[in-house]
């Protein structure tokens, strides 16, 4: 299977999960697409939590019924994707640039599963870029101030403002991306703290502890995998 054939299989096998009745989160990116549209085919009674404004169009689009975190007590599963698969099934996410409403729900859900094709698990872990949300007033000095705190954790890294054809990209709580490339990441709760306690920063992408299991495709099948 190709890298496209892999995350429309994983995306298949996700929304098997998914039982009637059910509150379910929706993530963001082409993998958790194709398990949205896996999902509407099912024609199941459910409800979704959208991670982003573009799930949201998807899954009305296609007949899913879409209801808002702030009216839900509990998500009972949540099926996002990943950018990054470390060791413990730590994350990175963040490069479709909703990770601050990602997170928001999966810190709501009984049981997130992560979705990704095979290529997306690695060692070490850090090697795509961080993201961290920032808001856009004073964004050059908390990027200075995020220098710093890289620092602290002994990674030399100054990260960059993520720009789309030349303009600044803007999430869809009107925040700006800055992304850090790490290379790789020793520590990811130490550098997760660090990011935190920076005036400014809204959120990163680091999901630590947060997925009970992930789905990942390859050239074999699905595999289950869990922390």
């Amino acid at each position: 299977m190709d890298a496209e054939e892999q995350k429309r299989a994983v995306g298949r096998a996700a929304a098997e999960l998914v039982a009637s009745g059910m509150t379910v989160g929706l993530g963001t990116g082409s993998t958790a697409a194709w398990f949205v549209r896996s999902l509407a085919e099912r024609k199941l009674d459910i409800r979704g939590v959208p991670t982003s404004e573009a799930t949201a169009a998807l899954a009305r689009e296609l007949g899913i019924t879409v209801v808002a975190l702030d009216d839900v007590s509990v998500i009972d599963l949540t099926i996002d994707g990943a950018d990054e698969i470390g060791p413990g099934l730590s994350l990175i996410k963040g490069g479709g640039a909703a990770l601050l409403r990602e997170k928001l729900v999966w810190e709501a859900s009984r049981r997130c599963v992560a979705i990704a094709d095979g290529s997306k698990v690695v060692t070490p872990f850090g090697k795509f870029p961080l993201p961290i949300e920032v808001i856009a007033f004073g964004h050059k000095g908390t990027a200075n101030r995020l220098c710093d705190a890289f620092a602290e954790c002994d990674l030399g890294i100054a990260p960059r403002l993520r720009l789309k054809d030349g303009v600044p990209v803007r999430t869809d709580s009107g925040n700006l991306i800055y992304d850090a490339a790490c290379g790789a990441i020793p520590d990811p709760a130490l550098l997760a703290a660090a990011i935190k306690s920076v005036t400014g920063v809204v959120e990163h992408g680091l999901f630590l502890d947060l997925a009970d299991e992930a789905l990942v495709s390859g050239p074999g099948g699905v595999q289950h995998l869990t922390p």
